[in-house]
């Protein structure tokens, strides 16, 4: 397995060279740009001096490779004002937001904590409402169980978040007045009072991502299950009077849990990339929002870092599902 992982690691090496040099391109030349952002009111030759600091004049082959060079090795800036100096070798010692002229991991750090809270959570709580209800829906086909369950994957699938949200707010919030309508993102913990809190205004968007996470993987769960169950093997080990309770969930369970696993582990990234549409909707300030922002100000090296971490992300957990494989069947072997 060892030798598996270092060839794995050594060939994500050139596909995420690729995939930076895909998503730079491919944000750099998309329409906007940093000097729609510049108050018409502002002189010409200020509007070229804030330019020439931001480093947008340099030839394109250039910049993309510092914001490589930048990405991996983050080098000490000599003072705030070296980020507003003339020259874009000298100024931009790491990579600097356009909007806020802080660095981009400075604000990644700064929003990651939210997101995983808020995010993170409500994956955790989908998997855990998912997997049992994938599980006695396959081993209680078509019983009336099933069916709550099939539809209450319909809804999670059809219903989008926003729409949920709104939902969510309008009863939970609005009539009812059981949670806040926005999150808090100032609010620290110190006490049992502001624990009771944070957790009042986590319910409505872990909710909403909880649905869901648990309608998609339900599905899964349930399928793999109803395709194992079928084998051979089930029969063997009933046969031999092994109970019910042994044969789903030691042997059935396990082998299902294999295709699972992929859905879980790959949207794992997910969590780290946030919900854009459920963190602008309750006003979590979280990456999702920050990437909208980024957006919508034209604020290229956040977004190109965004979507770059994020692709890093999927090949790490793409390579941490491989390797759960041979843990869940002893058959896979990467020799």
């Amino acid at each position: 397995m060892l030798n598996y992982t270092l060839r794995r690691l050594l060939l994500a090496i050139p596909t995420l060279l690729l995939i930076s040099l895909v998503i730079f391109f491919l944000v750099d030349l998309a329409p906007g740009s940093p000097a729609s952002e510049i108050p018409l009111t502002v002189p010409p030759e200020v509007r070229m001096k804030i330019l020439e600091a931001l480093g947008v004049n340099e030839p394109i082959h250039v910049r993309y490779l510092l914001w490589l060079k930048q990405f991996f090795w983050v080098e000490p800036l000599n003072g705030v004002d070296a980020m507003f100096g003339t020259s874009f070798a000298e100024g931009m010692q790491r990579i600097i937001s356009y909007q806020s002229r802080s660095p981009v991991f400075s604000i990644i750090a700064d929003r990651i904590p939210q997101t995983l809270i808020v995010i993170g959570t409500a994956y955790v709580v989908g998997v855990l409402i998912a997997l049992p209800i994938g599980i006695y829906s396959a081993y209680r086909q078509y019983s009336v169980f099933d069916q709550f369950g099939t539809m209450f994957a319909m809804i999670g699938f059809s219903v989008p978040t926003f729409f949920t949200g709104t939902l969510f707010i309008i009863i939970f919030a609005v009539w009812l007045g059981w949670f806040p309508t926005k999150y808090d993102t100032t609010l620290s913990v110190t006490d049992w009072d502001s624990l009771w809190k944070q957790v009042r205004q986590m319910a409505m968007p872990v909710m909403v991502l909880g649905l869901a996470n648990a309608a998609a993987i339900s599905r899964y769960m349930r399928s793999s299950m109803l395709e194992n169950m079928g084998q051979d093997y089930v029969r063997t080990a009933r046969a031999k009077g092994m109970s019910e309770r042994t044969v789903v969930l030691k042997h059935v369970l396990r082998n299902s849990l294999i295709p699972v696993v992929t859905v879980i582990a790959l949207g794992i990234p997910s969590i780290f990339g946030g919900a854009i549409i459920t963190e602008n909707l309750f006003g979590v300030n979280g990456i999702g929002s920050a990437l909208i922002q980024a957006i919508r100000g034209n604020d290229l090296p956040m977004v190109q870092t965004l979507a770059f971490i994020f692709a890093i992300l999927i090949v790490t957990f793409n390579l941490i599902a491989d390797l759960i494989y041979g843990m869940l069947d002893p058959r896979i072997r990467y020799d």
